[in-house]
């Protein structure tokens, strides 16, 4: 499939300095063959190049990077129990520290290898190749390292792949677990854009409404192929790869993750810290589906109680402090949420302004497909959709839904809500 970065490269922005750090991405069937004339012609400036990936991407692809590169550097980790973590950090570190001065890296993994390659070359101020081995997450592309850090959820500056490999015979013989998981990360875009556009009508924050629609085309392609993937069609799991990646580049566009995240990762990021709840061994896509689910049906409930027009709105809305140390009993991470709330978001959001905006918000709402299309959707690839299927207690869906907005400096619809004297009842459902 080709990916036509010319393309990509005309929405962005000149005035706001927005570029795109990726050479080229190729996605077909056979990819990897590549990589010998890509090293020597792109890269052969370098000499002590490492691989980094797990027993099980050793196994789908590391091997043959190996036969395709004999000179090349292995670093393999133990996979169980691997998170992108202060952990899995250390441990990738250990073992590059005795290749000396690394100067070029290759990721072979999914997305836990890729935020742990892209830390350490941030680190050592080099550059790394991407090869996927399941279409999982968006984040391969990602000019951030997504960790979990002693606990709190955090977006390290990192740098994103110079050079992407998916060879589709590869990543589409991946577990179908981690397929699913790839589209529950893609699908969750519906819930993130809106978001965006609503923060944008609310307080005028930047939007890219090309980025915007060029995501609402992924999504489009992306719903038009999600039986090919059932049936096992290279072109199907090529299409879910693609817009995988052009997610990615949405948000290296944009300079955050605004584009491709809002309140579904809130949720996936809350029951990461295990603040309300035990730790869970999901994937991120896992959890952003689900929290996908749970967001797009308040948000429909919200819609009806807006087009009632029967509601009051609150003057202002504090950060709910008392809240979340209410729940948030670590007190080192409460701290950070509290300091991630400082300044309050919504400080001049005033309830004119809400009602100003009623018949924009309103819009941008009926567009949502409701939480039924997303969960039929889902369940196509056999995707988590309930809380449950995260072997978390429904007991916790509301405690999410009200405590999830505060984990991110990030204005969503889902802490809007908490201006509304409805508030209560869309979250109860």
């Amino acid at each position: 499939m080709n990916v036509d970065l010319q393309k990509v490269r005309e929405l962005c922005d000149p005035s706001r300095d927005q570029k795109i750090f990726v050479d080229d991405i190729i996605i077909e069937k056979g990819a990897l063959k590549h990589l010998p004339s890509i090293m020597k012609e792109k890269y052969g400036q370098f000499k002590n190049v490492v691989m980094i990936c797990d027993q099980n991407t050793y196994e789908a692809a590391g091997k043959k990077v190996e036969q395709l590169l004999p000179a090349i550097h292995t670093v393999i980790l133990d996979p169980t129990d691997l998170h992108a973590n202060e952990i899995g950090v250390a441990a990738a570190e250990k073992e590059l520290n005795q290749y000396g001065d690394v100067d070029f890296m290759i990721a072979c993994g999914s997305g836990t290898i890729h935020d742990i390659t892209r830390y350490h070359a941030y680190n050592r101020k080099i550059n790394f190749l991407s090869i996927p081995t399941a279409a999982s997450v968006d984040g391969f592309v990602s000019t951030v390292a997504a960790m979990t850090w002693h606990g709190f959820k955090k977006s390290f500056t990192a740098v994103s792949p110079v050079f992407v490999l998916a060879d589709s015979e590869i990543f589409s013989h991946a577990p179908a677990r981690l397929t699913a998981s790839g589209v529950g990360d893609l699908i969750g875009k519906y819930t993130s854009i809106c978001d965006w556009k609503i923060a944008h009508a609310v307080t005028g924050e930047y939007i890219s409404m090309p980025v915007v629609e060029w995501e609402q085309e992924i999504l489009k392609d992306l719903i038009d192929n999600l039986d090919g993937i059932g049936k096992h069609d290279f072109k199907a799991y090529e299409n879910l790869m693609y817009g995988l990646l052009l997610s990615g580049l949405a948000m290296q566009m944009i300079g955050n993750s605004r584009p491709a995240s809002g309140a579904e990762h809130h949720c996936s990021h809350l029951w990461e810290m295990a603040a309300i709840n035990e730790p869970i061994d999901f994937l991120h896509g896992e959890k952003v589906g689900v929290g996908l689910c749970l967001v797009s049906a308040v948000y429909k409930r919200a819609l009806a109680k807006l087009k009632e027009g029967n509601y009051t709105v609150k003057s202002h809305m504090d950060v709910e402090t008392d809240f979340i140390k209410e729940h948030f009993k670590n007190e080192t991470l409460q701290k950070a949420i509290l300091e991630e709330n400082t300044p309050n978001l919504m400080a001049d959001i005033t309830a004119d302004q809400l009602k100003a905006k009623e018949a924009e918000i309103i819009t941008i709402l009926e567009e949502l497909p409701s939480a039924e299309q997303i969960i039929g959707w889902m369940k196509k690839v056999n995707a988590l959709t309930t809380i449950e299927e995260l072997t978390l207690d429904e007991s916790l869906r509301p405690l999410t839904l009200k405590l999830s907005p505060y984990v991110r400096q990030r204005l969503t619809f889902m802490r809007l809500l908490k201006f509304y004297d409805f508030y209560d009842e869309v979250i109860e459902g």
